[in-house]
């Protein structure tokens, strides 16, 4: 996936929280004692997927938390292949956005004895295809005889992802879609298509993923997949980079506790993508914090 380009009138910011590591004050203002003061002569670079909403909104709320703890904090964004090496290398400390035991595996197996894996954060990531709330199917099943229902198009996102692979591979043969004119373009232009023919009340089927914002903001819902051939249920996982836990060890202890389920993601990823047509997201992650601020609290507590 390519860094999103911003969808006019659909993209919206949110919010993040406050998080800090060792060599910085606590929360009580208290200096740091000199064990906690490791890494704190440097910034914290997160890498982050380009055009992966779920990882950019993630990464955007914990720079807000660990800047607000004391933290330099710096966005790296990347392809996944060079975010993994990056993070074999030391030039990276984290990623929010493995997904495992499928989708990111291979990057796993060839540096997982050069990368930390800190434990899910989210338990309920999903390749789907979609479709408007009130079309007239439920099921992929159903999808090749009302064909001229949705004007034999299924609408996919970026060449060379995981979801494109899978649904050319195995959806598409799998459920008798060969009929279909597959569009593969971008996530970007996939949204925008949403849009547009859930504002006009038309049928649409679409390649999308769970977590994502546009279950918050339009009415789509996900068509069953009985042979399973989109795969079953992920983790989202948090990455580091070996240094990071004995450069930082009170963020990478946060970072390993940290937990976000899908509405509350929504809500995030919604208030930055589904209405804001902007690159500066601090302000409407600060927006988003202080209307979550006890949760966002837990986080470091």
């Amino acid at each position: 996936m390519t860094k999103r380009s911003r969808i006019t009138t659909a993209l919206a910011l949110a919010g993040a929280g406050a998080l800090a590591l060792a060599g910085c004050a606590g929360p009580s203002g208290d200096a740091a004692t000199d064990s906690d003061t490791a890494g704190a002569d440097r910034p914290i670079t997160i890498a982050v997927f380009n055009g992966w909403d779920e990882g950019i909104a993630a990464s955007e709320l914990w720079k807000a938390v660990l800047e607000e703890q004391g933290y330099d904090v710096e966005l790296a964004y990347a392809e996944p292949a060079a975010v993994y090496t990056g993070l074999a290398s030391g030039d990276y400390d984290l990623t929010l956005d493995t997904w495992l035991p499928l989708t990111h595996q291979q990057y796993v197996e060839r540096f997982g004895a050069d990368i930390v894996d800190l434990g899910a954060w989210n338990e309920e990531a999903k390749l789907t295809i979609a479709v408007n709330e009130d079309a007239p199917i439920d099921s992929l099943t159903e999808l090749a005889a009302n064909a001229d229902m949705f004007d034999n198009k299924l609408v996919g996102i970026d060449a060379g992802s995981g979801l494109v692979t899978v649904t050319q591979d195995a959806v598409i043969p799998g459920y008798g879609l060969d009929g279909f004119d597959f569009i593969v373009s971008s996530t970007p232009a996939m949204l925008t298509e949403l849009k547009s023919a859930t504002d006009a009340g038309e049928n649409i089927a679409v390649t999308l993923w769970r977590p994502h914002w546009a279950y918050n903001a339009f009415p789509i819902k996900d068509l069953e997949d009985p042979d399973g051939l989109l795969g079953e249920a992920e983790g989202i996982h948090t990455t580091s980079s070996l240094a990071f836990q004995e450069d930082f060890p009170e963020a990478f202890e946060w970072l390993s506790n940290f937990a976000m389920d899908n509405q509350t993601l929504y809500s995030l990823e919604d208030a930055m993508f589904g209405g804001f047509d902007g690159d500066d997201f601090g302000p409407v992650v600060a927006q988003w914090i202080a209307a979550n601020q006890a949760w966002v609290d837990s986080l470091t507590s």
